[in-house]
């Protein structure tokens, strides 16, 4: 069967316009602020809109049905094409003047990873700070859709569970209804970031940090306008509980925040994977809070803050807003959690194996795949003793299929080589072996802060050009579900049959 490129284009042509729209919307805030780029990033936004609508109106005589092939060029390529295309506000307003710097910062913020090269941000102009924040918010939501839309129709494992839930494509055309639910969830996102924007605001936060924190907060993207990150704010532990509560909701099913609105919140609460999602955050606080308190070389700053009671409350807010940060991948740092003993250290990087729950905005592995790997390894213990028993895997009380089962092992493997094989690529560019494992985990599940020399208080400036790119590809593939990029490099997904 031959591709549709016509369809494959029509949709680059309408992802260039909605970027160029938000490019547009980066400008009037530059015209807001007068930071003196507001010519430069309107610019990039015509040019992106122009080179969109030629796109859009020569393929606009296109089948309607999207295939399982094109489903995956669509989805790799227009990642690409949107991260490709939003260098322009960086190059043109001289922000990050080199190619592959831009282009790490972009595809650090469409894939929602917040690892940055800036050495100085409170000296970039407001509009470009607005942008980058503004990639952050439309990756974030973009694989909300995406999970919705295109990967159950892809079979990426752990995906179709999510499926399950709401409703979605079950044939190669896609179904209306989709867009029903993308609009629903683009409308609980558009207003928890509203919501996170009054709060922080209120509590202390200028409107644009605040919107911009918001943006990067929902999106559990990590970038900030502040060189400190969230530790700018150690004065001020509300706006942290705020960043928190956001972080966890980010971190969450957004169809479960849809039915929580709808009324049925039993139904969110009894849900197997928040369950287990929320019992982590909750194991995991008490685990880092405890050696924070006994353990860490830990001092508290603004000790004379009201809202601050001492080192057991410090401890708990630290712990809690790392863990949370790591596990939903959204990268924010409120302290260099590398210098809180080795133990810590170790614990903050197997967290980045976790990942937050299925159909929400953040990355890594998922609290499912991990849930449903760990009920059939207890199960393989039961058919060890009785071989012809049925023991099927339940996922709130529904059988999973074999299938999925071994879609979920497979993309878990799967995910482990490409860790070690990021680490080794790291590797020949002369990076130390802390630096390099860092650099592979955080890269591949969209975290943010590495170790070493790539820690939470340093950032990705160091690397070399293609290493940079290096981390990129890694970024792309860990947010793409691995397989619907990586399928893109097997021969056979080229033949016409």
């Amino acid at each position: 069967m031959k591709l549709n490129y016509k369809i494959i284009f029509h949709f680059f042509g309408l992802l260039l316009l909605f970027n160029g729209g938000f490019m547009l919307l980066a400008a009037l805030i530059s015209l807001i602020y007068k930071d003196g780029v507001t010519l430069n990033i309107f610019l990039s936004g015509i040019i992106i809109l122009v080179i969109g609508g030629v796109l859009m109106l020569t393929t606009r005589k296109h089948k309607k049905e999207l295939n399982k092939r094109e489903g995956y060029l669509v989805v790799s390529f227009g990642w690409i094409v949107m991260a490709l295309t939003g260098t322009l506000p960086y190059i043109l307003t001289d922000s990050i003047p080199t190619f592959t710097n831009a282009f790490f910062e972009t595809m650090s913020g469409y894939t929602t990873t917040g690892a940055s090269i800036i050495n100085d941000i409170e000296s970039i102009p407001e509009g470009v700070l607005f942008w980058r924040s503004l990639t952050h918010w439309i990756g974030g939501m973009g694989i909300i859709v995406l999970a919705i839309a295109i990967l159950p129709l892809l079979g990426i494992g752990g995906m179709q569970l999510f499926a399950a839930e709401a409703p979605g494509p079950n044939a190669d055309k896609l179904h209306p209804r989709i867009t029903d639910t993308a609009k629903r969830l683009w409308l609980i996102y558009f207003g928890y970031t509203a919501a996170e924007t009054i709060l922080l605001q209120v509590a202390g936060m200028t409107f644009f940090d605040a919107i911009n924190h918001s943006l990067c907060t929902l999106s559990t993207g990590g970038f900030s306008t502040k060189n400190a990150s969230i530790a700018y704010w150690n004065g001020q532990p509300i706006i942290q509980y705020i960043i928190i509560l956001f972080m966890f909701l980010a971190g969450t099913n957004f169809v479960l925040s849809y039915f929580a609105f709808k009324g049925k919140v039993q139904k969110a609460i009894r849900d197997e994977e928040f369950k287990l999602y929320f019992k982590f955050i909750a194991l995991f606080t008490i685990i880092a809070a405890l050696i924070i308190y006994f353990r860490a070389d830990f001092s508290i700053s603004s000790i004379d803050h009201p809202m601050v009671y001492g080192k057991g409350e410090a401890s708990f807010r630290h712990a809690l807003f790392q863990v949370l940060a790591i596990v939903t991948t959204t990268g924010f740092v409120t302290a260099n959690y590398t210098l809180w003993t080795p133990f810590l250290v170790v614990f903050f990087f197997g967290l980045m194996f976790l990942g937050g729950s299925a159909g929400s905005t953040s990355g890594g592995v998922k609290v499912v795949r991990h849930m449903i790997m760990i009920k059939n390894g207890f199960l393989e213990f039961k058919r060890a003793l009785h071989p012809n028993a049925i023991l099927p895997v339940r996922y709130n009380k529904k059988a999973v299929s074999g299938e999925i089962v071994f879609n979920i092992l497979g993309f878990f493997i799967l995910y482990m080589l490409s860790f070690i094989v990021g680490a080794l690529g790291f590797s020949m560019f002369q990076i130390d072996f802390e630096s390099a494992i860092g650099l592979s985990a955080s890269s591949l599940g969209n975290v943010g802060p590495a170790l070493g020399n790539y820690g939470p208080v340093n950032n990705y400036e160091a690397l070399p050009a293609l290493g940079k790119l290096w981390s990129a590809f890694l970024m792309l593939i860990g947010r793409l579900e691995l397989f619907t990029v990586l399928i893109l490099l097997t021969p056979f997904f080229w033949r016409n049959r």
